[in-house]
Parts: C-alpha cells; sequence; structure tokens
C-alpha cells in the first residue's frame, strides 16, 4: 500500500484507509510521523505514517499533479483537489518548517436530507420551515460559518428548496455544491498555469453569470471583490440568490461583506455601500461548530435595513446553550425571539402561509441582566506641585 506510481498507480500510502472510513472528515498531515483526523467533531492522532519525507513529497506530488501542478521550493503553496472532489492544501519546505504539510476535507458523499440536521439537533423543524418558505418566496440569504461548521451542507440543503423549473447558475472556486436541479449551470474558478496564465476568477464568474439568464445566483463562497458584483446582481433584479461565507456571527458577516465589497477597486462612499447591502441582503443564517463538536444552526437574522451609517439586524431564532450533558455534550435549545420577519408578505405572496405560533417568543427577552456590581471608587490624584517661578 505505501508503493506510489505517479505515473499510472492511484494509491495515497497511509492515507488509503484513512480516505475510506466514513466518520473521518479531515486528514491533516504534519510531517511525515504525525497525521490527525477529524472524527465526530473531535480532532485525533492515527497511528499511521509515512515512510519518510520523501514518501511524504512523493504522495504530495501526485496530488497536486492531478490539477496540473507542483509543489517545490518556487510553488510552496498548493491548492488541489482528490478525484471525489475532496479539497487538498500543500505547503512544502522552506515555508513549512516541520516538513512537508497536507490538509484534507472530504467532501461529504453520503446523502445528508434536512430530515437527519432535525434528528442530529443541528437545527429545528420550525427553523427548516421557515427557510424553506424563504427560499420559495425568493429572498436573498446568506450563509455564515467558520471553517469547517457545515456552510456548504446546509446550502446544499437550502438549494433543494429551490422550485425545480428555476434556471440557478452556480459559482464555485471547489466542487462541493451539488443541486439537484436539471435546468442549472455550473461554473468554476480556475488558478493560473505554472507559466501564470489562464487564471479565471470569481469576479470574472459573476460577471459571467449575470448575462446567463439566470433566475437564481448561487456563489459557493466569497472571498474577495466579487462581493460587489453580487450585491449587485441581488439588487438588479436576480432574486433568491445565495451567497455563503467566513464569519463568526451575523454583524461579522455583514462587515466582511462590507470589506469584500470595498476590495472591489471601486470609489464608493461606505453609506452608499451599506445601504446596497441593507437592501440586498433579507437573511442571514449562522451556523458554527461548537466546543463539544457539534454542528448547529446558532442564529437566523433578518437584515431590517440601512439607518444611517448602521445595518440594523434583528434575530428571529437563536440555539441557547443551557447546560453539559453528563457525556460532554453541550444542552441547549432552539427559541423564537419573537419578531415577526417584515418580509412575511413576500412568504404569504408565494403562496406559503407559516403559523403564527411558529414566531411566538420561546423565552423572556426582557428579564433583566443580573446587576454588575460596582467598581471601586478611583483615589484622587496627588495635587500637582506648584511650578518654581523663574
Amino acid at each position: 500500500m505505501d508503493n506510489v506510481n505517479p505515473q499510472h498507480g492511484t494509491d495515497l500510502g497511509p492515507l488509503e484507509p484513512i480516505l475510506a472510513d466514513p466518520d473521518v472528515m479531515e486528514i491533516l498531515v504534519n510531517g511525515p510521523d504525525h497525521i490527525y483526523v477529524e472524527r465526530r467533531g473531535r480532532l485525533e492522532r492515527v497511528e499511521s505514517r509515512f515512510r519518510d519525507e520523501a514518501h511524504l513529497m512523493e504522495i504530495i506530488q501526485y496530488i497536486v499533479g492531478m490539477v496540473g501542478q507542483r509543489a517545490d521550493e518556487s510553488n510552496p503553496i498548493v491548492d488541489a483537489r482528490l478525484a471525489d472532489a475532496s479539497r487538498v492544501h500543500v505547503v512544502v519546505p522552506p515555508i513549512a518548517l516541520t516538513g512537508p504539510s497536507l490538509t484534507i476535507r472530504k467532501l461529504f458523499n453520503r446523502p445528508i436530507s434536512i430530515e437527519n440536521l432535525i434528528e442530529w439537533e443541528s437545527i429545528s423543524a420550525d427553523m427548516v420551515e421557515f427557510l424553506r418558505a424563504c427560499v420559495q418566496a425568493r429572498v436573498n440569504i446568506v450563509v455564515s460559518g467558520g471553517t469547517g461548521s457545515g456552510k456548504t451542507t446546509l446550502m446544499n440543503l437550502l438549494c433543494g428548496f429551490i422550485p425545480a423549473d428555476e434556471r440557478l447558475v452556480v459559482l464555485q472556486q471547489d466542487a462541493e455544491l451539488r443541486l439537484p436541479h436539471e435546468h442549472q449551470v455550473v461554473l468554476e474558478t480556475r488558478p493560473p498555469n505554472l507559466e501564470g496564465r489562464g487564471e479565471v476568477t470569481m469576479r470574472q464568474l459573476v460577471q459571467s453569470a449575470v448575462k446567463m439568464r439566470p433566475d437564481r445566483i448561487i456563489v459557493g463562497e466569497l472571498r474577495g471583490g466579487e462581493a460587489l458584483d453580487v450585491l449587485q446582481a441581488m439588487n438588479t433584479g436576480h432574486d433568491g440568490s445565495m451567497v455563503t461565507l467566513h464569519a463568526s456571527s451575523p454583524r461579522d458577516a455583514l462587515a466582511r461583506l462590507e470589506i469584500m465589497a470595498l476590495m472591489g477597486g471601486m470609489d464608493i462612499p461606505v453609506r452608499t455601500l451599506r445601504e446596497q447591502m441593507a437592501s440586498a441582503i433579507n437573511l442571514i443564517v449562522q451556523i458554527e461548530r461548537l466546543q463539544d463538536g457539534a454542528r448547529r444552526v446558532v442564529k437566523v437574522a433578518e437584515v431590517m435595513g440601512a439607518h444611517g451609517d448602521i445595518i440594523a439586524t434583528q434575530d428571529i431564532f437563536e440555539f441557547v446553550v443551557t447546560g453539559l450533558k453528563e457525556d460532554g455534550k453541550l444542552a441547549g435549545e432552539f427559541v423564537s425571539s419573537g419578531h415577526v420577519p417584515t418580509f412575511i408578505h413576500r412568504i404569504q405572496a408565494a403562496g406559503v402561509q407559516l403559523p403564527a405560533a411558529m414566531f411566538a417568543p420561546s423565552r423572556d427577552f426582557t428579564h433583566p441582566l443580573p446587576p454588575i456590581p460596582p467598581l471601586p471608587p478611583i483615589p484622587p490624584l496627588p495635587p500637582v506641585p506648584p511650578r518654581p517661578r523663574r
């Protein structure tokens, strides 16, 4: 199993049994002697190892060679993917001081349904019905979360609520979104070749997508100046579009979106940009990988609009941690804030009737916080001595 033929073979040495393990989500290689995996949300070390650094480099060259790249001193950082579309990130010496580093994020090939997420307590049934109604009402949605939090999985499931007769243009940097729709066009960015030519950026794809008569534009992940073009598309008739981005809260998602839009290179006043953002984005869905390894939708927030220089948001649903279970898992509940979204008329116009009880407050949000103990008094400053006269 440790023999690799870069010309003909497909053997990945000690990585083969790890890749075959359906419970492993990520593989982290720190040099030839240290291999870690994420299994069920927890990191653990495995006993497998490479023969030596040369063996690890041979496998790395095979992997990056599948996408026409090479990892060496002149090109020490490389992004690639396996045949099953699992994402690969490689860093080699002299940048990697502890030896070649290899990170593989496996594509979850087992089908996951909304029912699975409800069973795993990743989302509540009320959240699902509300998000289904939002998708059908063509609400613009941002799915926000950290690395490995489940953004792509949630986006795939949300896209499953889109009617089958709509035309979708799907833009992504890694082929992770797999939608069931027949009428879709899937575009993917392309890195430059070894000569530095042939690059196709996400911004070019967004600009191309708006010319393809899409009913909705689905962007796998916003990372740069293409955010400005996506906002303009949402504001010019492409309702129901959805994007993902990295952020730790809905407020941070708006801040990151603003920064990325400013990277577009256009001299736009910040207040005007925030008005565009508030007009384009209707809903932010925040998903997190919590400290116990569980992935949960922790907030569903409406973007209320721009008020001066501030973009107002209002939580609709939230996951509240209430304690710790005996097995170390977090205990909590999904609650409603009592806020009825201002776009409820769009949901009703789409023929969807949501029960009023869905938005009834699940807990007392008016209960005052415990008082903060007073700070100790500040001692008086010593008197300043008079200046001597000259």
